[in-house]
């Protein structure tokens, strides 16, 4: 999912690393929640293996259908788990975070 002001400046399939700091498991969506979700195509984010793999493995909090950020219908709120802010810049050892950032910038300048 890249048609969003959160994510125009990655391309689709782009295998992010961003970090998380929490644990906790999300799988309390009841079956509708999650077919409106993927019927809107409103799964922004998935956890996934570094390698795009979406399995088990790579899903460190259990969250259904490896679900890691969504938005709202209106595609201009996001909800995510991975912490972008802390993969914004070289310093911190990953820069991955900072295009969810620029996706916004971009959206703020244009208009």
């Amino acid at each position: 999912m890249w048609n969003t002001p959160f994510t125009n400046a990655c391309k689709q399939g782009e295998i992010l690393t961003i970090p998380m700091a929490t644990w906790k498991e999300i799988t309390s969506a009841t079956t509708p929640r999650w077919l409106k979700l993927r019927k809107d195509n409103r799964i922004v984010f998935r956890y996934s293996s570094p390698s795009g793999e979406l399995t088990a493995a790579s899903n460190p909090n259990g969250s259904l259908d490896n679900i890691a950020g969504i938005c709202s219908e209106g595609r201009n709120v996001l909800g995510m788990m991975p912490h972008p802010e802390r993969a914004s810049e070289p310093e911190l050892g990953c820069v991955d975070g900072y295009k969810i950032f620029e996706s916004l910038l971009d959206v703020i300048v244009a208009k």
